[in-house]
C-alpha cells in the first residue's frame, strides 16, 4: 500500500503503512460534515409538524394519512443499505460519500418542489377545488414524499458514514462525531419548528398564496423555500472544504479480489448472517426503540390540534394546536440540542450509553403514557366549558396547553440519545457485523424503517378501532409506551458493553482487504 500518511489534506483519515493505524482528522473538519444534519432536519421538521395536516387538506381522510408515511419508510428500506454499498466502494475522484451527499441534495430540492406545488399542479391538471379530495394533488404529493426520503436516506447515511470515517475508529471520536451530528439535527429542527409555527412567513414571499394553495399552504411551501436553500449551502461549503482521498488510491484492494462483482442485496445478507451478538442485539432494541417514537413523530401535531386543543382539520382550533405543537416541538429541539452535547458525560456517571439510552427510554414511555392523562384532562375542561355557557371555539387553559409543552420539551432529552448512541455504535461494532461503515448504517436503517412501515401500517386502523370517530391518536401513542418500556429494559439487559478500543476498530470506507 502507498503511504498515504505524506498527504497535505488533513480532512482525511491517514494510515502509518507498517500497522495500518488509521489518524482520526480534524474537529472542524467533522463539524463540517455534520452541519448538514441542519439542513435535513430543518426540511424533516417541516415534514414532521406540518405534512399530516398538510395531507387532510388536500383531502386524505386521517386513517389513511398514516398510509401515505408507507412511502419513507419502502424507500429507505433499498435505498439506505444501497447507498451505504456503493459509497462504501465508490471511485469517484471526489471520493466515496461527496458524491452522493450532493446528489442527495439535489433530489430533496427536486421534492420539494413536488410537495410545495402539489395544489397548484393538481389545480392546473384539472383538480375541482370545490370537491374534498384532490386526486392529483395527492398524487404529487406523494410522488414528491417518495423522492424526498429517498434523497433524504442518500443524504444522512452517506453524512454518518463519513463521520466514521473521519473518526478513523476511535470510539471516543465516533461517539463525539454523533453527538455533534445529533446537535445539528436540533439546531436544524429548532429552526424548521420556528418557521413552521410562524404563520405569517408567507407574506416573505406573497407569490406563494393562489387560488389552489391557501394561507396555511403557502405558509408551508415558503419554509420549504428556506429549507433548501440551507441545506444546499451547506452541502456545498462542505464539499468543497472537507476532501476525500478517492478510494482507488487510499487502498490497495485488487479488483478481481474484492467484492466489486458482489450484488448489494447478496452482501448485504451476507453481512446478516456473518453479524456477531452485538450488532444483533443493536438492531434488535433499535427496532423497539423506533415502534415507540413513530406514532409520536407521526402524529404529534395532530394530537395537539385533535385532543388537547378539541379540534377538527380545517377548523380554527385544530389550526391553533397545530401552531402550538410546533411551538412545542421547538421547545424539544432546544433540550434536544443542550442534551447532545451532555450525552459523554451522562453515559460516564451512569456507567456507560446503554445504561443512559436504557433509562431515557423509560422516560419516553412515561412521557407516552401521559398523553393519556393530559387528552383526558383537556376533553373533561371543554365538557365543563360547555356546560356553563363556555365559548365553543375557546383554546384549553393554560395549565393543560403548559401540560402538553413540557411534554413536547422532556421527550427532547431520549430524542438526543435516539439520534446518537445507536449509529455511534453502529459504527463501533462495524468491524465485527461483515461490512463497512456505510452498510453497517444501511443495515441499522432498517430496524429503523421496518418498525416505521408497521406503525404506518396498523396505526390509523388502531386508532380507528379504539377511538372516537376513528380519529384519535392515543391507542397509537400508548402502543409506543409499551414499545419504550420494553426497549428500555432491553437496552439495560441485552446490550453488550462496546468492546476495548483496540478490539473495536471500526473500518474505513468499506474496510482494508
Amino acid at each position: 500500500m502507498s503511504d498515504l500518511s505524506s498527504t497535505k489534506d488533513p480532512s482525511y483519515p491517514t494510515f502509518n503503512i507498517e500497522g495500518q493505524v488509521p489518524q482520526p482528522a480534524s474537529l472542524i473538519k467533522m463539524v463540517a460534515v455534520a452541519s448538514i444534519a441542519a439542513g435535513i432536519q430543518f426540511g424533516w421538521a417541516l415534514q414532521l409538524s406540518l405534512l399530516t395536516p398538510y395531507v387532510q387538506l388536500l383531502g386524505v381522510p386521517h386513517a389513511w394519512s398514516s398510509v401515505i408515511w408507507l412511502c419513507g419508510p419502502i424507500s429507505g428500506l433499498l435505498v439506505q443499505p444501497t447507498v451505504g454499498y456503493y459509497s462504501d466502494r465508490c471511485k469517484s475522484r471526489f471520493g466515496r460519500r461527496r458524491p452522493f451527499i450532493l446528489a442527495g441534495a439535489i433530489g430533496v430540492a427536486i421534492a420539494i418542489i413536488f410537495i410545495g406545488f402539489a395544489a397548484d399542479f393538481g389545480y392546473g391538471l384539472g383538480d375541482d377545488l370545490t370537491k374534498k379530495t384532490r386526486p392529483r394533488a395527492v398524487g404529487f404529493f406523494v410522488v414528491g414524499f417518495w423522492i424526498l426520503d429517498m434523497a433524504n436516506n442518500m443524504l444522512q447515511g452517506p453524512c454518518r458514514a463519513f463521520l466514521g470515517d473521519l473518526s478513523a475508529g476511535d470510539q471516543s471520536k465516533i461517539r463525539t462525531a454523533n453527538s455533534i451530528f445529533s446537535f445539528f439535527m436540533a439546531i436544524g429542527s429548532i429552526l424548521g419548528y420556528a418557521a413552521g409555527s410562524y404563520s405569517h412567513l408567507y407574506k416573505i414571499f406573497p407569490f406563494t398564496e393562489t387560488k389552489a394553495c391557501d394561507v396555511y399552504c403557502a405558509n408551508l411551501k415558503s419554509c420549504f423555500f428556506i429549507a433548501i436553500t440551507l441545506l444546499l449551502v451547506l452541502v456545498i461549503i462542505t464539499c468543497v472544504y472537507v476532501k476525500e482521498i478517492p478510494l482507488k488510491s487510499s487502498t490497495s484492494v485488487d479488483d478481481d479480489n474484492d467484492e466489486s462483482n458482489t450484488s448489494c442485496l447478496v452482501l448485504m445478507f451476507g453481512a446478516f448472517k456473518e453479524m456477531k451478538r452485538p450488532m444483533w442485539m443493536l438492531l434488535i432494541v433499535t427496532f423497539m426503540n423506533w415502534i415507540a417514537w413513530f406514532p409520536w413523530l407521526l402524529y404529534d401535531t395532530d394530537w395537539m390540534g385533535r385532543e388537547v386543543y378539541g379540534g377538527d382539520v380545517g377548523d380554527k382550533l385544530f389550526d391553533m394546536g397545530v401552531h402550538e405543537g410546533s411551538l412545542g416541538l421547538m421547545l424539544n429541539s432546544i433540550v434536544l440540542g443542550v442534551m447532545s452535547l451532555a450525552i459523554e458525560p451522562l453515559s460516564r456517571v451512569l456507567g456507560g450509553v446503554k445504561r443512559l439510552w436504557g433509562l431515557v427510554n423509560i422516560i419516553l414511555a412515561i412521557c407516552l403514557a401521559m398523553t393519556v392523562l393530559i387528552s383526558k384532562e383537556a376533553k373533561a375542561h371543554r365538557i365543563f366549558a360547555m356546560a356553563t355557557g363556555g365559548k365553543k371555539d375557546a383554546p384549553p387553559p393554560a395549565s393543560i396547553r403548559g401540560g402538553a409543552l413540557a411534554l413536547f420539551s422532556i421527550l427532547g432529552i431520549p430524542l438526543a440519545i435516539t439520534f446518537s448512541v445507536p449509529f455511534a455504535l453502529a459504527s463501533i461494532f462495524s468491524s465485527t457485523s461483515g461490512a463497512g461503515q456505510g452498510l453497517s448504517l444501511g443495515t441499522l436503517n432498517l430496524a429503523i424503517v421496518i418498525p416505521q412501515m408497521i406503525v404506518s401500517t396498523i396505526s390509523g386502523p388502531l386508532d380507528g378501532a379504539f377511538s372516537k370517530g376513528g380519529k384519535g391518536n392515543l391507542p397509537a401513542f400508548v402502543m409506543g409506551a409499551i414499545a419504550a418500556a420494553v426497549s428500555g429494559v432491553m437496552a439495560i439487559v441485552l446490550l453488550p458493553t462496546p468492546p476495548p478500543q483496540g478490539f473495536a476498530k471500526a473500518t474505513i470506507g468499506g474496510g482494508l482487504h
